[in-house]
């Protein structure tokens, strides 16, 4: 099964107390990555994307379909 990981939601904010930009996944319990720039966290969490869905294959786990916008406003 192929997934089209721009289409996971990520949540980025500054963060004060680590100097750098965090990108949270919310889909992918514990996904998460930072960067000193906002595209920078964006790269990085896209790396965390995929090394996370490819741990969760290899282990048989369920990897969630992405929903896109998970709050509407």
């Amino acid at each position: 099964m192929a997934f089209d990981m721009s289409k996971y939601e990520m949540i980025i904010y500054w963060s004060e107390d680590d100097q750098a930009y965090i990108a949270e996944v919310a889909e992918l319990a514990g996904c998460m990555a930072d960067g000193g720039s906002y595209q920078e966290a964006v790269k990085n969490a896209e790396w965390g994307i995929a090394e996370w869905i490819e741990t969760a294959v290899e282990l048989g786990r369920y990897v969630p379909e992405p929903k896109g916008r998970l709050l509407s406003v």
